[in-house]
């Protein structure tokens, strides 16, 4: 028995296109220089109809300088709880040519304790993304009334 070997046709298959377009002039990027610049650029692009009622996990994707190069929305969910995809985020942050990410997500309960399942996301993402000389700066816990810092608490 003799197996043939089907030719491919490789003008058949996807192309991969890597860009990164802004319009804003890199002085006019916010810069990060602690938690407290974090939190009033978060809520400021968070979906307030949204924040006490479903959780959301927003990356912020930042150059050498700290200055942020754009916002990825990785997710919506419930009540309860959202799914942040670790290879979504890194892709994004590949793309941007981030050199550090700020992980956020919301409460809707209003309480800022981070769960057990939020640091070992947080230890995932920031493993993962050491693998790609990406930081991990800080995960932001959002609610209306204030936040948590993992990396002002020592969790990072």
């Amino acid at each position: 028995m003799e197996k043939t070997l089907q030719q491919t046709d490789w003008t058949q298959v996807a192309e991969i296109e890597i860009v990164y377009k802004t319009k804003v002039k890199p002085s006019n990027r916010p810069r990060i220089t602690g938690s407290k610049d974090i939190y009033p650029l978060l809520l400021s692009i968070w979906d307030m109809n949204l924040i006490e009622l479903q959780e959301q996990f927003i990356v912020l994707l930042l150059n050498r300088n700290n200055r942020v190069l754009g916002v990825y929305k990785a997710s919506t969910g419930g009540i309860t709880g959202t799914v942040a995809d670790p290879r979504l985020i890194l892709a994004a942050a590949l793309k941007a040519g981030a050199a550090s990410i700020i992980l956020s997500h919301n409460h809707p309960s209003s309480s800022v304790a981070p769960s057990r399942a939020d640091e070992q996301l947080t230890q995932k993402i920031k493993m993962a993304a050491s693998y790609h000389d990406i930081s991990v700066l800080d995960h932001i816990i959002v609610t209306t009334e204030g936040y948590y810092s993992f990396a002002e608490e020592g969790l990072l």
